[in-house]
């Protein structure tokens, strides 16, 4: 059982209802909108629909949690949201849906229609079976088995990583230097974009105002572009909040960079990080982060389950 209950809009739910959320995601202004996801792989939504994107075909509320007939029978291995709002869903099968805003083409679909129901995203991404999904503001990126990285959608900061400011209609996979490299991880700050390989390596392309891409300077990056300041370490998870990356190594060791106006990089000041910096963490290994990219916490946890380097709010567990 997943606890979802930190979440005013679960007190809505029952006590049977709670104990089949396997995964569950929060998203709106106001985080009064939700999906979940059930130990049977079923998918639920439900909430105000003030933005029009639970995915239900019309902009009806629903106090009651309502099943996206659509996707049953689909087992949900990745879920991401933008702020925007919009909803990116990988299945088992590699098949990708997307809905909810779209005034960028960020559902990947060519058009800049709003999708209320999920679409099946396939241009450029016929018989690729896409593991992993991120969702930026109004950017998206996808994984895909073979370790490509797909991106679309806004890129006024070169957030899609291809070269130039144009947005991006369709999933286009990014290359220039990941051309011949096998990406392992993904993420998706409001503006930028990272990607972790399997040799350990990260990059970053995108929005860098704050530091965000961690390259030691605060310029934009219209390509994907190595982030030296992690070299030697071999990085196994990224993730990024609104405007800061944090980075876990094999050894356990926990690196942050970015914006840090709220303390969200643990390093006990306020000032932003342009380059990686090592967090402490009462000497245990970190085995898990976790970030959210729509408000400005972040979370490591060690392997004694003790919470450090920030406040442990997700909004999707």
């Amino acid at each position: 059982m997943v606890d979802v209950t930190k979440w005013p809009l679960f007190s809505l739910m029952g006590p049977q209802e709670l104990s089949s959320v396997r995964r569950a995601c929060v998203f709106g202004m106001s985080a009064n909108e939700a999906i979940y996801i059930t130990n049977d792989d079923e998918v639920y939504v439900f909430g105000l629909n003030c933005s029009n994107c639970l995915g239900t075909g019309d902009s009806q509320s629903t106090i009651v949690p309502k099943k996206l007939d659509f996707l049953s029978g689909r087992k949900v291995v990745s879920l991401s949201y933008g702020s925007g709002p919009h909803i990116l869903l990988a299945t088992e099968d590699g098949e990708l849906f997307a809905w909810g805003h779209n005034g960028y083409s960020q559902l990947g679909n060519g058009t800049t229609n709003q999708g209320v129901a999920p679409m099946l995203v396939s241009a450029n991404l016929l018989n690729k079976k896409v593991t992993v999904v991120a969702c930026g503001s109004h950017h998206s990126m996808a994984l895909t088995d073979s370790g490509e990285v797909y991106a679309w959608g806004y890129n006024n900061c070169g957030q899609v990583g291809s070269g130039s400011t144009a947005n991006q209609p369709t999933p286009r996979r990014v290359s220039s230097c990941l051309q011949s490299k096998v990406a392992v991880g993904i993420a998706c700050g409001q503006t930028s974009s990272l990607a972790v390989v399997d040799n350990g390596e990260v990059y970053g392309w995108g929005y860098n105002g704050n530091g965000q891409l961690g390259l030691g300077n605060n310029g934009n990056q219209l390509t994907p572009c190595r982030l030296v300041g992690l070299q030697g370490l071999c990085v196994q998870q990224i993730v990024s909040g609104y405007a800061h990356s944090l980075a876990l190594t094999d050894e356990g060791l926990l690196y942050a960079w970015g914006s840090n106006t709220y303390g969200q990089l643990g390093t006990g000041n306020k000032s932003n990080q342009l380059s990686p910096v090592q967090i402490m963490t009462e000497k245990e290994r970190v085995v898990e982060i976790a970030a959210c990219h729509s408000t400005h916490t972040s979370a490591a946890k060690t392997q004694s389950g003790r919470c450090t380097c920030g406040a442990s709010a997700r909004a999707s567990l």
